[in-house]
């Protein structure tokens, strides 16, 4: 009876560890919070003949690639763990990631992954990254750029057409201002772009000081305190951005005053 009483004993060990496996493969957690497995995708490498695999939040993966120390772990991996098959569960061995990488520091081995293999997204987040990034490259390119003949920002359909003329390609994961400065070398044969910049001055109620001086903040190169209590500043901004720039601070400070220097 005592035999077995042990191998009852076993049996739930051993159902106890299979919970803990489980529950640390769907809710794992160093601190941080990780990404879902369900927003994640597989980043992928083949060294040796071997497969090896991480799942990683496609929306960080960019960024940390260039500042690891910019997010834990936990924020861009599903679990800190490296694989050959994730979907399977299948890992290597210490000593196998150690041969291959040289390493067994997860992050290390994640970031020549990351630099030297590939992004396996399904057809549809291909799609919508893609398209998320373009929109991004066109909107960056109408704030920053005019058109030189009418000193006015290029309507977002023609920028829009020119790129689907210039059949650029978005890459989903290149970083925006790379591509942006790709686009443009595509489009300027296509359309007449010119990176201007002006200066604005503007004379805000001190009432409203709170409210504009934080959107003008980053673009300011100096301000001060008039005698009648109002705020005046001067900023430097993209030609492009003028008209957005001036309708919002308007728009917290009907009574501004600007001028373009």
């Amino acid at each position: 009876m005592a035999k077995l009483q042990s191998n009852s004993i076993d049996s739930n060990l051993l159902r106890i560890e299979a919970d803990r496996f489980i529950d640390s493969f769907l809710h794992h957690s160093t601190g941080g919070t990780m990404v879902s497995l369900d927003n994640s995708v597989l980043a992928r490498i083949e060294k040796g003949g071997k497969r090896y695999e991480a799942l990683v939040d496609p929306d960080k993966i960019e960024e940390w690639k260039l500042d690891p120390t910019k997010f834990d772990l936990d924020e861009v991996m599903a679990m800190d763990e490296i694989f050959h098959d994730a979907r399977g569960g299948e890992r290597p061995t210490e000593e196998i990631l150690m041969k291959t990488f040289e390493t067994l520091d997860v992050g290390k081995i994640l970031l020549i992954i990351l630099e030297k293999g590939t992004i396996q997204l399904t057809t549809a987040q291909r799609k919508a990254r893609v398209e998320t990034m373009r929109q991004q490259i066109i909107h960056h390119i109408q704030t920053q750029a005019i058109d030189p003949r009418s000193k006015s920002p290029h309507p977002r359909t023609r920028i829009e057409l020119a790129l689907n003329e210039s059949k650029y390609t978005v890459d989903p994961f290149k970083r925006l201002e790379e591509q942006v400065k790709d686009a443009i070398a595509k489009l300027k044969p296509l359309i007449p772009l010119s990176f201007e910049s002006v200066r604005l001055a503007f004379r805000i109620p001190g009432s409203s000081y709170g409210r504009v001086s934080n959107l003008l903040r980053s673009y300011q190169q100096k301000e001060g305190w008039l005698e009648n209590g109002d705020w005046a500043c001067v900023i430097e901004i993209p030609a492009g951005m003028k008209g957005d720039i001036i309708g919002q601070v308007l728009k917290r400070a009907s009574e501004a005053e600007v001028k373009e220097l």
